[in-house]
């Protein structure tokens, strides 16, 4: 049975569609059958990351209204067997989307893969709500700016009261993922400080990502960062998160200019 993961945030551009897929694939690199599905209906950017752009027939919103089967939609990616996409539509309205629909789907693709990656839209409007209704686990994707944890804070909220687990009295097991964290940036105190997010948040760190150009030339060329360029920092960082979502204990490290990485508060990840 498939674990729902939500990638999620309050302000947009922090980095979601780019952490589903490197998450996705380094998921599917580990042995993993995984499903990324794109929640943003009306602009549908995971497929470009992926470099499936041309192959999509069906989405998301065919498959919630019947107009085509769940194996239509999916598509299998090019370099992993074991990693599929189901895209959203560019074409319709969120409000196409139903939770008895997305429920569905849900329902059906848990009993397919390992893992499910619901990539939402940023804020707290329908698609966003439909994104995490039905997750196991969410990974909350903030910058180390105060509008985008302020708006991470909102989001735990509405993890905590609007998912379907929530209304049962159960938890959806939360993680923080900081995203283009920039050690020079952070050393003038340009940007918060970790303990300061994490003091902020209240949740577990899952990993920190800096900054980096070969996230972008990864995603201009259609391919995960951890898939493009695997020994890049970026690629790494992502690749220890995922491995901390699947239980294995790492040292977490930090970027910073002067000796290139350190351990975090010297601790290991929960």
């Amino acid at each position: 049975m498939a674990k729902v993961l939500v990638v999620t945030s309050g302000k947009g551009g922090v980095g979601k569609t780019t952490t589903t897929a490197a998450i996705g694939a380094a998921l599917a690199q580990n042995g993993k059958k995984v499903a990324v599905v794109d929640f943003d209906v009306g602009l549908r950017n995971l497929d470009l990351v992926l470099g499936a752009e041309r192959r999509v027939v069906f989405d998301l919103i065919n498959v919630v209204q019947g107009v085509a089967k769940l194996p239509q939609a999916l598509i299998r990616d090019k370099r992993l067997e074991n990693l599929s996409l189901l895209p959203a539509s560019q074409t319709r309205d969120k409000d196409a989307l139903t939770e008895e629909g997305v429920g569905r789907v849900i329902s059906e693709m848990r009993g397919s893969f390992d893992y499910i990656l619901c990539d939402s839209p940023a804020g707290i409007e329908r698609g966003a709500m439909l994104a995490m209704r039905f997750a196991d686990e969410a990974i909350i994707v903030t910058n180390p700016e105060v509008s985008s944890v302020r708006d991470s804070d909102r989001i735990i909220g509405m993890l905590d009261s609007k998912t379907v687990k929530a209304e049962k009295g159960e938890q959806v097991l939360k993680h923080i993922l900081l995203t283009r964290y920039d050690p020079a940036r952070a050393s003038r105190g340009e940007m918060l400080g970790i303990e300061d997010i994490l003091e902020i948040l209240a949740t577990p760190l899952l990993g920190i990502i800096p900054e980096s150009q070969d996230v972008l030339r990864a995603s201009n060329v259609g391919s995960p960062v951890t898939l493009n360029s695997p020994t890049s920092a970026p690629a790494r960082a992502y690749s220890d998160a995922t491995r901390r979502l699947l239980g294995e204990t790492i040292p977490m490290l930090v970027p910073s200019e002067p000796k290139g990485l350190r351990k975090l508060f010297g601790r290991r990840a929960a």
